[in-house]
């Protein structure tokens, strides 16, 4: 398969009648959100099986707490 730049791709879809580029972007959309849902499942696999395996160590409330801010931060930036 033919690799494309992003500025080929978007050349592409503004000869897309307006309606088209907008079912595209519905289509990539939904496509993206899947695919993040794939990502979250496989790492909520991935930690369940570390903790069934009892690799995973217990951490205060606040500890956790403090790495999902950091995390949400970082997501931010």
């Amino acid at each position: 398969m033919e690799t494309i730049t992003l500025d080929q791709a978007l050349d592409a879809v503004m000869q897309l009648p307006p309606q088209q580029q907008a079912m595209l972007i519905d289509i990539v959309r939904h496509r993206h959100i899947e695919a993040r849902r794939q990502e979250i499942a496989k790492g909520a696999r991935q930690s369940i099986t570390a903790f069934r395996k009892g690799m995973l160590n217990p951490q205060p409330i606040q500890a956790i707490i403090a790495e999902l801010r950091e995390s949400l931060d970082e997501t931010t930036e």
